[in-house]
């Protein structure tokens, strides 16, 4: 890969990593899901002038991927991300939406994979349970349980753009930023006490973090992954992008506190391993055209 493009990589992990940062300091004032409904709507107006109009018979899927990867993703990892005493626990569980799209893909596409990719899968959840089991994650389940959440319905919406035909990734973004922020504005001004109070209140670090989260993570870290996926294979891409949850834990100790316990090293060491060892063997696959549909 030139070096131009492994720039590109660094900065799209340094993105997405500085997204669980901001969110968590944005978080403090806005609450999760009216963050999530200000992140999307930011971005959806920041796109709609290069937003395309999806080619008949693709709405269904498109209105389906707007509820997954935006509102129900990002309703529950932020909410995740609130109730967490931590960055670096719900950092490393939400790249369980590798796994959960490999099982997804088997059980909706009917793509199969071999006991290698099976024992990289069943690593990676066992690696759960050993993180759920440090005190910190212990002491918020529901944060486990939500960031879980999250990674299954991003896992479903990573399927469902392989049905999605016709639309270009700018134009995908934006849709499924439009589709998504509605129903988060509804349901936070509806469950959310004080929602609109805290938008009107929040200081200009709250605001930046939803800049951050929208502009830097969303637009220039989704950006560069789809200029970089048009260059290269997607499994040649993934190993690479597993610098961010660690990245996200590092800066988790530096500007968080974080204090990663042996459970959750070991655990998250699991799950990254597992998806390590997925993300390898889709390369392998790729690489070999005239192997058999099994990884």
């Amino acid at each position: 890969m030139p070096s131009r493009d492994l720039f590109y990589l660094a900065i799209i992990c340094l993105a997405w990593a500085g997204s669980f940062l901001a969110s968590a300091f944005g978080l403090q004032q806005i609450p999760p899901m009216m963050f999530a409904a200000l992140r999307l709507g930011l971005l959806a107006l920041v796109l709609a002038a290069f937003v395309k109009r999806p080619p008949p018979g693709q709405w269904p899927q498109l209105l389906a991927l707007g509820l997954c990867n935006g509102t129900l993703n990002f309703a529950m990892s932020l909410w995740s991300i609130k109730l967490a005493g931590d960055l670096s626990s719900p950092a490393i569980i939400q790249q369980c939406y590798v796994p959960m799209s490999a099982l997804l893909a088997w059980l909706l596409l009917g793509e199969r994979f071999g006991w290698r990719s099976g024992l990289a899968i069943a690593v990676s959840f066992a690696g759960v349970l050993v993180l759920g089991f440090d005190p910190i994650v212990l002491d918020r389940p529901l944060s486990l349980v939500l960031m879980l959440g999250s990674g299954f319905v991003l896992a479903l919406g990573t399927v469902l753009t392989r049905r999605l035909h016709g639309l270009d990734a700018i134009s995908a973004q934006g849709w499924t930023a439009a589709i998504g922020v509605l129903p988060l504005l509804f349901a936070s001004l509806a469950f959310e006490s004080g929602a609109a109070a805290s938008v009107v209140e929040a200081d200009a670090l709250a605001w930046a973090s939803v800049a951050y989260a929208a502009l830097i993570s969303s637009l220039l870290g989704y950006g560069l992954y789809y200029v970089l996926v048009q260059r290269h294979p997607v499994a040649q891409i993934t190993p690479y992008l597993l610098l961010s949850p660690v990245l996200a834990v590092v800066l988790g100790i530096v500007f968080w506190g974080d204090r990663p316990g042996p459970k959750l090293l070991i655990g998250g060491a699991m799950v990254l391993g597992g998806v390590l060892l997925i993300a390898l063997r889709t390369r392998a696959k790729a690489r070999t055209p005239a192997a058999a549909k099994e990884v």
